[in-house]
């Protein structure tokens, strides 16, 4: 079983997106389990949009984290976790203590550039107790004709964590699937592009 945390300091970088839609795409061969350690609940609300078609199980784990996790080990091929968007909060903690990969989004902005400068000691640390953790930030809601989308590999590299090379871009199709409780690989012709994009940061970070 392999465990992916992710993981912020700031709301809306891009976490839930993130998780259900990986989530879904290996739950077509695997089974899979998304923790949602979310107060917000976001995965959980998605979950309940659309009990239709191919979903992988939400859990929700707002309290004693590391007990849900390990109950589900002998269930699950993959585990997402849904962190609060803060470094501080238990359940990040607890998640980095148990973890084999954590993915940070990174939305192309001052702000988020700003959120994660403090992410990479809070990952040193939690590898004192974990040492098999792996840490990568992704960018998200890329938008490549914009010019501060242009430099954000610059200010990402001041940070002692590797970017993946697979960028995630700013696309209705992802909302509009939210919204209907489905990931983007279900929404036919509309989705391909924005599937081909999960699929290969699938394909980039659990390989690593």
């Amino acid at each position: 079983m392999s465990v992916v945390a992710l993981i912020g300091n700031k709301g809306g970088s891009g976490k839930t997106t993130l998780a259900v839609n990986m989530a879904t795409l290996l739950s077509e061969h695997n089974a899979i389990a998304v923790i949602d350690a979310d107060p917000l609940k976001s995965a959980s609300y998605w979950r309940s949009c659309d009990n239709t078609g191919n979903r992988p199980n939400v859990l929700e784990a707002s309290l004693d984290l590391e007990s849900v996790i390990l109950k589900s080990a002998a269930r699950y091929e993959h585990v997402f976790i849904d962190c609060p968007p803060s470094m501080q909060s238990p359940q990040t903690h607890a998640a980095l203590e148990v973890c084999d990969m954590a993915l940070i989004p990174v939305q192309p902005s001052p702000f988020d550039l700003w959120s994660t400068v403090s992410i990479d000691k809070s990952i040193e640390h939690a590898k004192k107790v974990n040492s098999k953790l792996k840490a990568m930030l992704i960018i998200n809601q890329l938008e490549p004709r914009k010019r501060l989308s242009k430099v954000i590999r610059r200010g990402l590299s001041e940070i002692d964590i590797n970017a993946a090379e697979t960028t995630i871009r700013r696309r209705e199709i992802y909302r509009i699937s939210a919204l209907e409780g489905k990931s983007v690989s279900q929404m036919g012709r509309r989705g391909v592009a924005a599937s081909q994009e999960i699929r290969d940061l699938i394909n980039e970070v659990m390989c690593v």
